[in-house]
Order: C-alpha cells, then sequence, then structure tokens
C-alpha cells in the first residue's frame, strides 16, 4: 500500500510519540508499505520551527530518508487540484496532501476530522 503521512503522523513518528497509534505505528513499520512523506509537509514543519512554534531534530530529513520515507513533490496537477476541491478544509497543507492522495492513488494516514469529508482513502 502507498502511505501518505499527514504532518503530525511525521512528528509522533520522529519522536516515537505515544499519540501514534498501534495500527498507524505497524503501519509505517510495515515494509510492504510505501511510506510518502510530501513537500508540503517538510515545508509546514519548517515553518513552524521557524517562527517557534515546532522543536525537531536538526537533520530530520536525513532520519526520514534513512528511515526508507519516500519525498513525493508538489507538481503542478497537485496545486490545481487543490484549487478544485471543496472547503471542508481551510488549511492549506491538508488540502494539498488530500490532492496529492487523489491524483496518485494514496491512502493518507492522519487523525484529522475534516479529511475524510473528501472522496479520499484513509487507513
Amino acid at each position: 500500500m502507498n502511505l501518505l503521512l499527514d504532518t503530525h503522523i511525521i512528528l509522533w513518528w520522529l519522536d516515537d510519540d505515544p499519540l501514534l497509534s498501534e495500527k498507524y505505528r505497524q503501519a509505517v513499520s510495515d515494509t510492504e508499505n510505501v511510506c510518502l512523506v510530501s513537500a508540503a509537509s517538510i515545508w509546514e514543519i519548517s515553518i513552524k520551527s521557524a517562527i517557534g512554534k515546532l522543536e525537531i531534530p536538526k537533520n530530520y530529513i536525513g532520519i526520514l530518508k534513512e528511515q526508507g520515507f519516500f519525498e513525493l513533490p508538489v507538481l503542478w496537477e497537485h496545486a490545481d487540484k487543490a484549487r478544485h476541491l471543496p472547503f471542508h478544509h481551510t488549511d492549506p497543507f491538508d488540502r494539498m496532501l488530500v490532492a496529492q492522495a487523489m491524483i496518485d492513488g494514496l491512502t493518507i494516514l492522519t487523525i484529522d476530522k475534516t479529511i475524510p469529508q473528501y472522496k479520499v482513502q484513509i487507513l
């Protein structure tokens, strides 16, 4: 299965946070799954870190790569799809993840209560 991790899932994974459910922990750990991290999530993490709302390891991108996560770039098609989504969600980062999941046929790992309102696969 191709899994797109929401930003909070990435952060909980990096911190080994108990908020990350066992179901999601197993899905991320399963070597048969491909775990993707959107450039939009890295952008969100970077912004929150820069303004002091989030503390992350200095080399967190290297850690993600070492642990087998794959980069998902934001393509023009993704950006255009986000434009056409209904405004269930106003967070631009979450809207981008939804658009990417729709276009690329990905399953999103999230606990966000709004994302399921879109026609997108959620684990």
